[in-house]
Order: structure tokens, then sequence, then C-alpha cells
């Protein structure tokens, strides 16, 4: 059975008021960055996650102003757990590690698209990717435009 990963020891602040506008906790984001994004009610953001050489989405998670800095200053990916209300850098427990290759903020400002080097699973049962069930699509169309 895998082991979810850690979250960052003592990295999670008391929790402020959240803001659409501004952050929900403290950080050390560069201002120019942090004013480009429109975060939830709860101060997130969305990371879609997939791997940096072939494109395949492996998870999606959240992150705050303060995640995205220390995702962008360490070449880690670090998130908000909005269960545990904490920050976890992927892979420090379970050893299933994402290296950053590269992070870009989407046209609207509230979704990064984080290309990773996976090591082992991305999913925490295990899978490779979090995107293992597929649903059936009806209408027998090609789905095209």
């Amino acid at each position: 059975m895998p082991v979810p990963d850690a979250p960052v020891t003592g990295a999670h602040p008391s929790p402020q008021e959240p803001s659409a506008d501004g952050p929900a906790r403290p950080s050390r984001l560069d201002p120019a960055i942090a004013a480009r994004l429109r975060r939830t009610s709860d101060g997130l953001v969305a990371a879609v996650v997939r791997q940096h050489d072939s494109g395949e989405v492996l998870m999606v998670a959240w992150m705050d102003d303060e995640a995205l800095h220390r995702t962008l200053t360490t070449g880690r990916a670090t998130y908000w757990s909005r269960s545990r209300r904490e920050y976890w850098v992927k892979g420090a427990t379970s050893g299933h590690h994402q290296y950053v290759r590269s992070v870009a903020l989407d046209c609207d400002g509230d979704a990064l698209l984080v290309d990773v080097e996976q090591v082992g699973a991305a999913c925490h049962t295990g899978e490779r990717t979090c995107f293992f069930t597929e649903l059936p699509v009806g209408g027998g169309g090609t789905g095209g435009r």
C-alpha cells in the first residue's frame, strides 16, 4: 500500500481569511506572478500535472501562492492539501517524486500546467496516473466540433 506524501514539517502557517484577490496564507511569491493569479475563494489555483516528455496527465492538485513559490524555487512539486490544511512535497515520504521541468499559467490565470519528471506512481493508489478510470461516452459521434 503506497504511503501518502508527508507535509513539509512546520510549513503550515495559521490560515488567514481567504480571498480570491490575494493569497490565503503568507507567501514569498514574486508579486508580479501573484498579481496574475485568479484564485478560488480558498486562495487556491488548480495545478494540472503532466509528464514532461510524453504529455501524459498524471494528476490535479491545488497550489496557493506559497506552494507555487516553493515549486518554482526548489524544482520540487509542492502542493496545498485542502483536507490537511498543510503543504506537501510530492514524494517526501512515498519516494514518488516530481521534479519540475516547467510551469505555465493559463490565459485566465486560474490554472497552472506543471510539467514534471515523475519518479514512481503519481497517484496515491499506486497507479501511474490518477486518471485510470475510463467513463462511457455515448452519442456515437466523433466528439468533434
